[in-house]
């Protein structure tokens, strides 16, 4: 191949590189919009439709429960009282059609007391992607809350190459399940 073939083809994919990331970057920050102007479809549509969203003690499978969460009872009265899900700046993977991003999340409440707003939940996320013929969605997310437990540090060390499974382990990975965990704020992230 010619070098100028080369450097073109290295161009092309440069690009689409550029270009996956860039869409992974709005799926993830759609994601505290959608949920929380309480926009249960466009939410759900980020995943896949078998996708899975773990948030300890909650799995939710599906857009109808992805869905469901986004008009439940505890998120319209977050919401309502003011609500902020932050995520940070991911760190991305791409390989070929599918990717993960390792993120940072807050949950920021107002405090209608003072009017001032503190953060109810930090947590570790893992968000899986791929490919489809509509784009990037998420097939499965994890959210595990920085406890001081092992789980938050697993996801964050696997993005970094210092735990098991490495950054692209095969697809719907999943960390265990800790049983003696507080589950006193389920499903919310």
């Amino acid at each position: 191949m010619p070098e100028h073939d080369r450097a073109i083809a290295e161009l092309q994919r440069r690009v689409r590189d550029l270009e996956d990331r860039l869409a992974l970057m709005q799926i993830l920050a759609t994601y505290g919009p959608a949920v929380d102007s309480g926009s249960a479809d466009p939410t759900a549509r980020l995943w896949t439709d078998d996708g899975v969203y773990d948030t300890y003690p909650a799995v939710l499978h599906g857009h109808a429960a992805i869905a469901d969460m986004v008009t439940g009872e505890l998120h319209q009265r977050l919401i309502h009282a003011g609500a902020a899900h932050l995520q940070g700046l991911p760190h991305l993977e791409v390989d070929g059609d599918r990717a993960v991003a390792t993120t940072y999340s807050q949950l920021v409440l107002r405090d209608e007391a003072t009017g001032s707003f503190r953060i109810w939940r930090t947590g570790a996320n893992r968000w899986e992607f791929v490919r489809t013929a509509h784009g990037w969605r998420v097939t499965h997310r994890v959210n595990r809350q920085l406890d001081g437990g092992a789980e938050a540090r697993d996801l964050f060390g696997a993005a970094v190459g210092e735990r098991p499974g490495g950054v692209l382990p095969p697809p719907q990975g999943q960390v265990p399940d800790r049983p003696d965990r507080d589950a006193a704020r389920p499903g919310e992230g």
